[in-house]
């Protein structure tokens, strides 16, 4: 009996594109789902949007010199393609800047002010007086109270994770000035989520105890047994949903508040499009909702919007939430600030047509449990070893061998034997094992449940040898082949969630539109036949699935994120701000010589010190320098250097150093001499 079921997956934020942490984290697992379902029967509303408010987006704006709405048109037209170019197939993908939107999340605000279930509280916030402005949450970096951060933001740790308040930093400072903070009073509306405290503990705490992820139940743990506080819903801001009550002025609602709200208008706009009843999917208690997310977005999913839908009264509240761990990038943390990711509309020019790569590479290594690393030596090898070698070498074979002998007609098979009857009975049972790993939100587990259906095809076809047996039992070979045939549609059906695009191909070839009925999910495992005798396949030069990617496509990449940390370093690199100002005359009192080393040798007990015999051209002097953890005494004997010869003597471990050789830094921080280069420059000769 099918299901009504509402998905919604996070709405990404609208101030850059997506990334592979996006992708890996929320929209590959969720569609993945929405597919399932939707193979399996199922009335499904996968929803998602654009969360255009806030203030990441209005400081961005403030850099490019453009207006907020210039900044979310320009992102929601490229995040939208590129998900549409992934196959990520959302029912109706939305904005918050939509009139729609802004019309559902005021109404629902002043539902619940109505109903008395805001607390109304005059606070201090943090203020820029410089910027005539207070400060939201992103508007606020400082040290995180709890692990020590010192890039926390005002609303939450992306170190640790921690759900913060901007007045919990410690030494905070402003985004906008740089200067720091004054507190000031102001007016807002707070949702008091102490009051919610027994409804949370008896639905998920003691409901979901045994089918929430472990992760997800354990922060939401952390944080009732913590005590809930009143938490803000509105903000001192000009760009957002403006606070539809008396004493709203100036204030637009909390960008946490209204974006989960966009779910709901997002399922408006498209049952009014298809001509559907929104509230089946909102208020309906026969509908399942299941929200996709990352871990980073686990209390507002499970805490906070739980708690306004059960303060408004009508709405069904979430079966599930499968949140997923953050994902890495060769060993470091996903930065968009740093520019460390792997970005879609990047993957899609560089790798044309190979989405479902991509796809599998992230599920096959999706930080379901734990934080996991994306490295590209490991999406080359899922591709040449799993995708290729396994997936797409029995297809090929299939398809190659079915054309070779029968033109592309599939074969009348004699009677069964045991090894038959065995692989095909494998067959059937694979959808109820792929379907309970998708239903328990394992799609890592489902991934090689998918390509172990494809083992299975290259063992029978190893085993049962068709290239042999078509010289000495054509009827055997006939029946091999209807056989691996059958396999390779149910591969075609099955892999669909995982890999559309592929599915799509695979039909295609296998002539799946030229049934009279299409195989479907269920047929696999009720049907004996899925392709008949005496249909055709795709006939002529054989179409490969997948493509082997080469090691050089690999270092490519790996080159483009050198590059990127390369110039990440160097646009973040700090110059020492200059020193006191001194006159003429104290510069004078420098005496700057052109000199050569002449001899270098490592002091005794030390790791730093190399000692120097510097020809100054006025005499041979010795100098010790702390050099020696940068340069080997072999490297400098000879160098042209720059001496500070008027310096007093000092003596350093027992040996007096009579001047200073000067040095910097490059862009690697590594030391390097400031020397004369150019020929004909002799020692002695003074620098001006």
């Amino acid at each position: 009996m099918s299901k009504r079921y509402t998905i919604t997956a996070a709405l990404p934020y609208t101030n850059g594109p997506i990334h592979i942490g996006h992708l890996a984290g929320v929209y590959v697992p969720a569609d993945i789902y929405a597919r399932y379902l939707r193979l399996t029967g199922n009335d499904v509303a996968f929803i998602c949007g654009s969360d255009e408010h806030g203030v990441p987006i209005t400081i961005k704006a403030k850099k490019e010199g453009v207006s907020p709405q210039d900044i979310v048109d320009k992102y929601h037209k490229i995040i939208k393609s590129s998900f549409e170019e992934f196959g990520i197939t959302f029912d109706n993908y939305s904005r918050t800047s939509a009139k729609i939107h802004h019309k559902t999340a005021s109404e629902f605000f002043k539902t619940l002010y109505d109903k008395n279930e805001f607390v109304e509280e005059v606070s201090e916030q943090l203020y820029d007086a410089e910027a005539n402005q207070f400060l939201a949450d992103r508007f606020v970096t400082g040290t995180c109270p709890k692990c020590g951060n010192e890039e926390a933001y005002g609303d939450q740790c992306e170190n640790c994770g921690t759900s913060l308040n901007a007045t919990d930093l410690i030494n905070p400072k402003s985004a906008i000035t740089g200067n720091k903070p004054t507190l000031k009073e102001t007016k807002h509306w707070f949702l008091p989520l102490n009051k919610h405290e027994d409804f949370l503990k008896e639905w998920i705490l003691k409901g979901h105890k045994k089918d929430w992820k472990p992760n997800v139940y354990g922060q939401v743990k952390s944080w009732v047994d913590d005590g809930l506080r009143p938490r803000a819903v509105t903000r001192d801001l000009d760009w957002g949903i403006p606070v539809p009550v008396e004493g709203g002025e100036g204030k637009v609602l909390y960008v946490w508040f209204d974006a989960p709200i966009g779910y709901i208008s997002a399922t408006k706009e498209w049952a009014e499009r298809e001509g559907k009843n929104w509230e089946d999917y909102w208020k309906n208690e026969d509908t399942t909702l299941v929200h996709f997310i990352g871990k980073d977005n686990i209390v507002f999913h499970c805490i906070i919007f739980p708690s306004m839908l059960k303060a408004e009264g009508s709405y069904i509240l979430p079966e599930n939430v499968p949140a997923n761990e953050f994902l890495n990038l060769e060993g470091n943390k996903l930065s968009t600030s740093k520019n460390w990711a792997v970005w879609l509309p990047d993957y899609l020019e560089d790798f044309p047509n190979q989405q479902d790569v991509l796809r599998y590479a992230l599920t096959a290594n999706a930080p379901e449990t734990k934080d996991n690393d994306f490295t590209w030596k490991d999406f080359q090898a899922r591709n040449n070893n799993e995708l290729v070698a396994i997936f797409g070498n029995f297809i090929n074979r299939v398809v190659v061998l079915t054309n070779k002998y029968y033109d592309g007609v599939i074969p009348t098979s004699s009677e069964y034997s045991e090894i038959d009857e065995e692989t095909l009975a494998a067959v059937k049972a694979y959808p109820a094992v792929i379907a309970s790993s998708i239903e328990r939100y394992r799609f890592r587990e489902g991934s090689q449940e998918l390509m172990n259906l494809a083992r299975l095809g290259n063992k029978y076809l190893a085993d049962e040898e068709p290239w042999k047996t078509i010289k000495t039992d054509e009827a055997r070979t006939k029946t091999v082949m209807f056989v691996a045939l059958q396999i390779a549609s149910a591969l075609a059906v099955l892999c669909e969630p995982f890999l559309p695009f592929t599915s799509t191909k695979l039909k295609s070839i296998l002539c799946h539109s030229k049934l009279d009925e299409e195989p479907t999910w269920d047929n696999v495992p009720t049907k004996d036949i899925l392709l008949p005798a005496e249909h055709t396949i795709k006939t002529g030069k054989p179409e490969l699935l997948f493509s082997k990617i080469e090691d050089s496509e690999i270092q490519k990449q790996l080159d483009k994120l050198e590059a990127n940390r390369k110039a990440n370093e160097a646009a973040n690199k700090t110059v020492e701000p200059q020193k006191d100002e001194i006159t003429f005359d104290d510069f004078s009192k420098l005496d700057l010589r052109v000199g050569t080393i002449l001899e270098a040798e490592k002091m005794p007990k030390t790791k730093k010190l190399l000692v120097l015999k510097v020809d100054t051209g006025i005499d041979t002097r010795t100098i010790v320098s702390g050099i020696a953890e940068s340069f080997s005494p072999e490297e400098v004997i000879g160098k042209r250097v720059t001496v500070l010869v008027n310096l007093a003597p000092r003596a350093l471990r027992g040996v007096e150093s009579q001047g200073m050789i000067l040095m910097t830094e490059d862009e690697n921080g590594s030391l390097v001499f400031v020397n004369p280069s150019i020929e004909g420059v002799s020692n002695g000769l003074k620098i001006s």
